[in-house]
């Protein structure tokens, strides 16, 4: 990675700003799934095992610039106590004399969380101000959010103007080396496997990398617009009109073979045809597909998993999902999973751990694997 990494700054005594990616589910202000807090439990480990002072920020929901209890990173801060088995400070505003005061007091190895970025305008908006505000916690500067790092926001852009350095946590690391490594394709044969309602969604992605990929296994929703771009019949299962000639198009550029689409069908019925009936709606892929996707990932050396194959959250629709998770997880191959679905059918399946990497970031990973720059990235200091 050309970028500075955590283990290339002086830590000891330093006061850190952490931009992590706490962005956690909340049910009456209890965590209902921890795994992003997790993740970036190595970074936090290190600053501490090397004597920073951290100060943390993160965001959390979609407060719309202006205080929400229901966003409070107050229950983050308790489960990271939990997590870390040590004290971790909270302050109940994000920037200001408060903040400083409380980032100036914290001992040698201490953490310190800051209250919920997006309570700030300035925040969405890269605000130069509000990142100078931010800036006026630390010395130094490390981005761990990779999830966020395709916004151009004021703690993972702007703020990082007015540090000497600003360098990436492991995670941010691990997830560019991972993701480098799907987009570099050096590789093969190079599997991509896609689902998810919208083929707007992935387009772009699809069509980056098509040009290195051996092959792109397309299920869900989305594939009902390449197969009416074919010209099969699909009944009232879900498909963008619009988008029709553009995937034409990409389907004309293809390789023969390269993209696969689903042979059978799942209907909301629960039949399994290999032709679509008039009126007939698919919400998952049907067993033979299931057993053709599983032999195309068998004999990948590196693989890309992005997307459901059906409407994964109403059972019994998920059976094609949790069959491509086994799929996926039996591989021998290096494989890479993100998306919020993927990684549920993952853990549902008990198969979580089987992977070799799981993106915590699924628009950034989507962004960074069809080519476009992430502005988090972009902004760290450029290692020499």
């Amino acid at each position: 990675m050309a970028k500075l990494s955590l283990r290339d700054l002086n830590l000891a005594e330093a006061l850190v700003l952490l931009r992590a990616d706490f962005n956690v589910p909340l049910d009456s202000g209890v965590i209902t799934d921890d795994n992003r807090l997790q993740a970036t439990l190595p970074t936090l480990r290190f600053l501490h095992d090397h004597g920073a002072r951290t100060v943390i920020c993160s965001h959390l929901g979609r407060p719309k610039g202006k205080p929400d209890a229901r966003c409070s990173l107050r229950p983050v801060a308790e489960r990271l106590e939990h997590l870390l088995e040590r004290n971790v400070g909270f302050c109940p505003e994000t920037v200001g004399p408060r903040a400083e005061e409380m980032s100036a007091k914290l001992e040698r190895g201490g953490f310190l969380l800051v209250e919920n970025l997006r309570f700030q305008l300035g925040e969405e908006a890269n605000d130069a101000g509000f990142a100078r505000q931010l800036a006026a916690l630390a010395e130094l500067y490390v981005d761990d959010a990779f999830g966020a790092a395709h916004r151009a926001h004021a703690s993972n852009s702007a703020v990082t103007r007015f540090f000497p350095q600003a360098a990436a946590g492991f995670l941010l690391q691990r997830e560019l080396e991972y993701l480098g490594r799907i987009r570099d394709a050096r590789e093969h044969p190079f599997l991509v496997l896609l689902g998810g309602a919208k083929a707007s969604d992935k387009l772009a992605i699809v069509s980056s990398l098509a040009q290195r990929a051996d092959q792109l296994l397309i299920g869900g929703g989305m594939a009902y617009t390449f197969l009416r771009a074919q010209g099969r019949e699909i009944g009232a299962s879900l498909v963008e009109p619009d988008r029709i000639p553009e995937v034409r198009a990409l389907l004309e550029r293809a390789r023969p073979g390269q993209i696969v689409l689903p042979v059978d069908h799942v209907l909301d019925d629960g039949r399994v045809v290999e032709t679509i009936p008039p009126g007939g709606k698919a919400f998952d892929i049907g067993p033979a597909t299931r057993e053709l996707f599983a032999r195309h990932v068998a004999s990948a050396r590196i693989l890309f998993w992005n997307g459901p194959m059906g409407v994964f959250e109403k059972p019994p629709f998920d059976a094609g999902t949790l069959a491509v998770a086994r799929a996926v997880a039996e591989c021998p191959g290096v494989t890479v999973a993100g998306g919020g679905d993927s990684v549920a059918a993952l853990r549902a399946s008990g198969l979580e751990g089987k992977l070799d990497h799981i993106s915590t970031g699924g628009g950034a990973s989507l962004e960074f694997l069809a080519g476009d720059p992430l502005p988090g990235v972009e902004a760290l200091t450029d290692k020499i």
